[in-house]
């Protein structure tokens, strides 16, 4: 122990970026060996990675880049605001992204099995839970290829997109493009790109509402005929407060509670299908419009549509696909 030095611990610091208590009691432990005291505190990541699997990494590091037709997007993820801040955590993504993209690698295992600096990024985030105590997990890497690809990364790096371009000179309008992405989160491209489970589950919800404001609306017209305000007796709870405000009777709550049983069973049982399917069409059409990246509205201008807008830059323009990515989406 007396052969330790302050320099000793300095050193190994400079290796490993682990704390200086930390680094003096890995080289106590290996008699001064330099190389078990690396290996020694590799292992003490691991354990700390394994102790940290339940937790929580909603916070990180999301960055995009382009390389011309090939771009990238990647989420390293961590527990805290202060972690994902610091810039040697910003660093750390930024060579795992570099070096993916250099060796043009296309999903998230490709890149934890890769080569960084002599050790895969699988063991090199254990060395940095080692070194930060917290967890952390490349959460996702996504690619996208075509004629033109931009990338965008939203400022304090917590979400990032890149868009495809069907052909190369038109960098504001892909920038714009990319920067739409991030901040109108469309869901798809367009319709034909919306999953079909999505699209069912959308269209059920749709079905569903459209039921239950039919039948709110006939039982409100009934309430209505009745001399009974419908805001009165909305709930059992209501009907109660406003009885004893004597804004409503006894009888009228009664009254109420019966149109609202028979008025709802009825009009639920004549429900005109046609009609309600048709309702229900025209909601999943604005969810189309609202939720895919060509029919939303451009940020940059009111009452044209993404589709519209390239095409009025370019008619052989088009938007190929897109990735985007948001901590805590």
């Amino acid at each position: 122990m007396g052969n330790i030095t302050a320099s000793d611990v300095n050193k190994l610091r400079q290796l490993t970026g682990v704390g200086m208590m930390d680094c003096k009691k890995a080289l106590v432990e290996c008699d001064g060996d330099f190389d078990k005291a690396i290996d020694f505190l590799r292992q003490k990541g691991q354990k700390m990675a394994a102790k940290r699997a339940d937790r929580d990494a909603n916070e990180g590091c999301v960055l995009a880049k382009s390389t011309g037709n090939y771009g990238a997007v990647i989420m390293l993820s961590c527990e805290t605001d202060f972690v994902a801040t610091n810039a040697d955590f910003v660093a750390f993504t930024n060579s795992i992204i570099d070096t993916a993209m250099a060796k043009h690698l296309t999903n998230k295992d490709e890149v934890l099995a890769m080569d960084l600096n002599g050790r895969t990024v699988a063991d090199s985030i254990t060395d940095q839970i080692a070194k930060i105590g917290e967890k952390i997990e490349l959460a996702h890497f996504e690619t996208l290829e075509a004629p033109k690809v931009y990338a965008y990364v939203h400022p304090g790096n917590r979400m990032a997109s890149i868009v495809g371009m069907s052909k190369e000179g038109f960098d504001e309008v892909g920038h714009n493009i990319a920067m739409q992405v991030v901040a109108m989160r469309p869901v798809a491209l367009d319709a034909n790109s919306v999953p079909q489970d999505v699209k069912d589950n959308e269209l059920k919800v749709a079905i569903e509402k459209t039921k239950e404001e039919l039948v709110s609306k006939a039982v409100e017209n009934d309430l209505k005929k009745a001399g009974i305000n419908p805001a009165h007796v909305d709930s059992e709870e209501h009907m109660a407060s406003n009885m004893a405000k004597g804004w409503i009777t006894e009888e009228q709550v009664e009254l109420a509670r019966k149109i609202k049983e028979e008025t709802a069973a009825k009009t639920a049982a004549g429900l005109d299908m046609n009609k309600i399917n048709g309702i229900a069409n025209g909601r999943l059409n604005k969810f189309y419009k609202e939720n895919t990246l060509l029919e939303q509205e451009y940020i940059m201008e009111s009452k044209v549509t993404v589709k519209d807008f390239i095409a009025r830059q370019d008619k052989e323009l088009k938007c190929t696909d897109f990735r985007r990515l948001e901590l805590g989406a």
